[in-house]
């Protein structure tokens, strides 16, 4: 599978759009060894030792002799043959082993899968043996899950073809649901809800940030991830289903606890909305500042924010907000792209570190910014991931202020790769820093003001005129921006 092979997967490329946005210039030194694998069903044989050259060496030579004998003795009515073929210069050798082939169909699906991804040790040996016996396979899956878990890292995982395709929803655009982003809270693994999609059921029924997730339909929501909570909130449209929510601050019922039932819809998952601010500046003029929040990087985040500040642009907006709150992230290239708008020139956008503790800094080539008007970034504890890489590569390169509160602290970049079945593997390739080379995994990021209005000298002039953006005028984050923004202008400053 080459792209497990590969020094390092930003592009997530089973579903990228075809059409090529912006170009980036990743540094790396190194060369990985990469591994094949064949796989054909065969009937039961010894299992054999091949050689392919005379380059030895004996210390490999009896690694695989090891492996070879824990399968001796072995015997199953269906088998398998195991084809490891390595390119290394030091060991020029092929080695053939059998293993137990599930009669269930769907779990020998799985079993090829496992080969595909997993290197040739007795950790893959054991969970062969152990898949032998089921019979479905979500069995299968979990016990590839099990396997996965020993890798020490939460965020490598399996998902299977249903799981998969409900993750790529998010990029499609569409789906038949209710209208919530949730996340699982790390410390305590409690389903929190991270925003709302404007005017869906979800929204009209009152639900907010923070509130969590207690129940769906009467079944609690222990070990349940975000992943598999929100295929639970999912179904057809015309259909219903009963959340049952703890709020934290008490208003139906002392506890805090209250139900509700909310049709399924259709919901368009637009991940970005925009304004034009209208506000008097302290010396009296009317000023128009752009507000343009963003959701999740989609694969449309970039296209769509292109086409937003061009408007906007023509409209003769002087500044900008941008607005990354309770953005869980999404696709990194999405961010890269996003980073790019804002940037000019050879600007480095993150920094990665692999897991040999090599740099590679991801520069922008001969980046032109679509506009140079002063740039604040809003964020809190729900920007994650994508949003922090952006939030970071603007601020770092000093083209914005950031505003808000400390981001979530996600600091890890996945490879996610779609398997023969239908399934997928999320593996962590890389963490990544800043551009100033702040540590972001489990730290976030400090922004330079923190949204409270006691900040401002003032009340703002009540003659804020606004097209529809009613809920913004009592955001007191927006105040703080605008009022950072007036202070940009007055040193005439371009960021």
């Amino acid at each position: 599978m080459d792209t497990l092979c590969s020094k390092l997967d930003l592009s997530i490329p089973s579903f990228h759009s075809k059409k090529p946005s912006h170009t980036y210039r990743i540094h790396s030194s190194k060369l990985k060894i990469c591994q094949k694998w064949k796989l054909s069903s065969t009937s039961s044989k010894p299992v054999t030792l091949k050689k392919k050259s005379s380059t030895e060496d004996k210390t490999d030579r009896s690694l695989l002799e090891t492996v070879l004998r824990n399968f001796v003795g072995f015997t199953a009515t269906t088998t398998a043959v195991f084809t490891l073929c390595c390119n290394s210069p030091v060991l020029s050798e092929s080695l053939t082993v059998a293993f137990p082939v599930s009669r269930a169909s769907e779990v020998n699906r799985v079993q090829r899968t496992l080969v595909e991804t997993w290197d040739w040790d007795s950790m893959l040996q054991q969970t062969m043996v152990e898949m032998f016996p089921l019979r479905s396979a979500d069995a299968a899956y979990n016990k590839i899950s099990g396997m996965l878990a020993t890798l020490g890292d939460p965020f490598t995982r399996i998902i299977s073809p249903k799981e998969y395709q409900s993750f790529r929803i998010g990029s499609d655009g569409n789906l038949q649901g209710v209208g919530l982003f949730i996340n699982a809270e790390p410390s305590s693994g409690h389903l929190m809800v991270m925003s709302c999609i404007e005017g869906s059921p979800a929204d009209r029924a009152g639900i907010r940030e923070g509130d969590q997730i207690v129940e769906i339909d009467g079944e609690g929501l222990d070990g349940i991830d975000g992943e598999a909570a929100a295929r639970k909130l999912r179904g057809n449209v015309g259909t219903t289903v009963t959340v049952k929510l703890h709020s934290g601050e008490p208003s139906n019922s002392d506890s805090g606890f209250r139900e509700v039932t909310l049709p399924r819809e259709f919901i368009k998952i637009s991940p970005l909305s925009s304004s034009v601010i209208l506000h008097k500046t302290t010396d009296g003029h009317l000023a128009k500042t752009g507000y343009v929040k963003l959701a999740a990087f989609s694969q449309t985040a970039a296209a769509d924010m292109e086409n937003a500040i061009q408007e906007m642009e023509g409209q003769g907006v002087q500044s900008y907000i941008l607005d990354l709150r309770n953005n869980p992230g999404g696709l990194v290239k999405a961010g890269l792209d996003v980073a790019q708008i804002w940037l000019d020139g050879d600007e480095t956008l993150v920094n990665t570190i692999d897991r040999e503790g090599n740099m590679l800094p991801i520069n922008m080539v001969d980046g032109h910014a679509l506009t140079r008007d002063p740039l604040v970034v809003l964020v809190n504890e729900g920007s994650a991931s994508a949003s922090e890489i952006l939030a970071g590569a603007l601020h770092d390169n000093g083209r914005a202020t950031l505003i808000g509160h400390k981001t979530f602290g996600k600091g890890k970049i996945q490879s996610v790769t779609e398997l023969h079945d239908g399934s997928a593997l999320f593996i962590t390739v890389a963490k990544y820093i800043s551009p100033a080379l702040h540590d972001i995994d489990q730290v976030g990021i400090n922004p330079d003001v923190q949204c409270t209005t006691d900040m401002l000298a003032s009340p703002k002039d009540p003659l804020l005129k606004r097209k529809n953006t009613s809920s913004l005028e009592a955001d007191s984050c927006i105040m703080v921006a605008e009022h950072e923004l007036e202070i940009q202008e007055s040193k005439g400053s371009a960021s």
